[in-house]
């Protein structure tokens, strides 16, 4: 994980939902049928649905549960978890790829959840989008008070049969990548025990 050390670091962080290698590869020839305004209606719906859950004034669990919803709803969960567990994936069972899916959502809500506070009052805006082989990729600006606007894109697939994001970078720094990294070091630290990263998932963040 990147370090955070100052505020805007702090920021930059909340915003990888984590809601958490590399861009995911999807299949070379596969034909898009979303298009740029429906990737760029998802992120704005996305945007409105976590400055709602900013706005309710809820903290704690009560938040985020909020944004555990926001979460499921919008992200390609199963693509996200599984590049964040990376190699490993290929050696869990499904059974063990579906318990990690659900502790690493719930893991992703908490660990950004306390630190969406901070952004009360900020405004994201939607610039525009493009496509970028068999995604789009979703240009924002989020303008927070005493702060330099700072950009974050949003990478959209309907692979999964619904328009869903499975990636941000934000001013260049990758949400998955970053993601995976720190999963992989939790994974290491338990000598390669998935189901023991999967109980600890479920109490950290």
């Amino acid at each position: 994980m990147i370090p955070m050390t100052t505020p805007r670091c702090n920021r930059r962080a909340a915003l990888r939902l984590g809601v958490a290698g590399v861009a995911v590869a999807l299949l070379p020839g596969q034909a898009l049928a979303l298009n740029d305004s429906q990737a760029k209606a998802l992120i704005q719906r996305a945007v409105n649905d976590v400055n709602a859950a900013i706005a309710s004034g809820r903290t704690g669990p009560a938040l985020y549960a909020m944004f555990e919803r926001i979460f499921s709803k919008y992200a390609d969960v199963n693509v996200i978890a599984r590049s964040a567990l990376g190699v490993a994936a290929r050696r869990a069972s499904a059974a063990q790829m579906a318990a990690f899916t659900r502790a690493y959502q719930g893991y992703l809500s908490r660990k950004y959840g306390k630190r969406f506070r901070e952004f009360i009052g900020a405004q994201f805006k939607v610039q525009g989008a493009r496509p970028i082989k068999s995604f789009y990729e979703v240009k924002t600006t989020a303008i927070l008070k005493g702060q330099a606007p700072f950009e974050v894109l949003w990478q959209v697939s309907d692979r999964s049969g619904h328009d869903k994001f499975f990636n941000l970078i934000v001013e260049g720094v990758n949400m998955l990548a970053s993601e995976r990294t720190e999963v992989g070091a939790m994974l290491d630290r338990r000598r390669g025990n998935i189901d023991a990263l999967i109980q600890d998932l479920k109490t950290a963040g």
